[in-house]
């Protein structure tokens, strides 16, 4: 029997996969969680054999999930699953040590092969989104630029920016001005709209 947890924070897709994979008879959902430090402690407590992650969770994201896991339950292996997955995703997913990396629209049965086949060793990615990945931009933007972008998000001021990433104000306004210029738009917010649609934030 493969010991499954199942980690999203929509209740319903929650639900619904812990009830698809109960038809399966040698799966076992053995946990569930909301978001992502939960996520953590379920694998810590229940010790499945393969977790399955959301993307997009609260408190930890999939990508930190995994991270975690890699390192305090090794042996639980980590399948992804996400409602818009990018190229850059996919490289950081398996960066990060996931095992599996699915779009939430696969057909029904294949969340429990590929459950199968990563409890057995193997890797699964979505062929469409590596497909993609091969062909994908690379991002223009540096880690530091990235950094300084992702706290723009809300209008966020120069100065709040500059005490969060330790730089001066007149850096943070370098990076931006770059990250724009690179990014060849009009403004700050449509540089954080382009790079999260690309998969770079």
């Amino acid at each position: 029997m493969i010991r499954v947890l199942l980690a999203d924070d929509e209740e319903l897709i929650r639900v619904a996969l812990a009830a698809l994979l109960g038809l399966e008879p040698d799966l076992e959902v053995v946990a569930q969680a909301a978001d992502g430090r939960a996520a953590v402690d379920a694998v810590l407590t229940h010790r499945p054999d393969v977790a399955v992650v959301d993307l997009e969770m609260p408190v930890l994201d999939g990508m930190a999930v995994t991270a975690e896991l890699a390192k305090a339950a090794p042996s639980c292996a980590v399948v992804i699953l996400t409602g818009r997955g990018r190229p850059p995703h996919l490289q950081r997913a398996l960066t990060a040590g996931a095992k599996g990396f699915l779009p939430k629209g696969s057909p029904g049965g294949v969340l429990a092969d590929v459950i199968r086949r990563v409890h057995g060793g193997a890797r699964y990615v979505d062929p469409a989104l590596a497909a993609d990945a091969l062909t994908a931009p690379v991002c223009p933007l540096t880690p530091r630029e990235l950094d300084v972008l992702r706290l723009a998000e809300f209008d966020t001021p120069v100065a709040v920016i500059a005490r969060r990433t330790n730089l001066s104000s007149g850096t943070v306004r370098n990076y931006l001005a770059a990250v724009v210029a690179k990014l060849g738009v009009s403004g700050r917010a449509e540089a954080f709209r382009l790079a999260r649609e690309s998969g770079w934030l």
